[in-house]
């Protein structure tokens, strides 16, 4: 059975790590929003690798409902407190994790 720190340690074995200024690497966790965590050329190409190796037909998402995505501007917080409001879903690893136990992309008809 698939688990979710198998599915967790593909997406961060596989995207490209982030880091601070200082060069602490932040860890991927199963509750991050992805679209802030990694472009998306980057996500999309992990994506298509899940796929495959979890067998799972990614063709049914609708990345409309993930983006677009709004990114938090390093200096904003000097700036103000207000969270930015964003119109889009998170995409997490632990909808990937749960699909992937599934064999099928077990959000396609909430965002339709």
């Amino acid at each position: 059975m698939v688990t979710d720190s198998e599915v967790l340690e593909f997406f961060r074995d596989d995207l490209p790590r982030m880091g601070t200024l200082k060069g602490k690497m932040i860890p991927l966790q199963l509750d991050d929003a992805l679209q802030a965590y990694t472009e998306f050329d980057d996500l999309f190409l992990t994506i298509d690798k899940y796929s495959k190796k979890y067998e799972v037909d990614v063709s049914v998402i609708d990345y409309s409902a993930y983006y677009p995505w709004e990114i938090e501007w390093f200096f904003r917080k000097w700036f103000t407190q207000k969270p930015i409001r964003q119109t889009a879903e998170p995409l997490t690893v632990k909808m990937f994790a749960e699909s992937a136990r599934s064999g099928k992309w077990l959000y396609a008809k909430a965002h339709q």
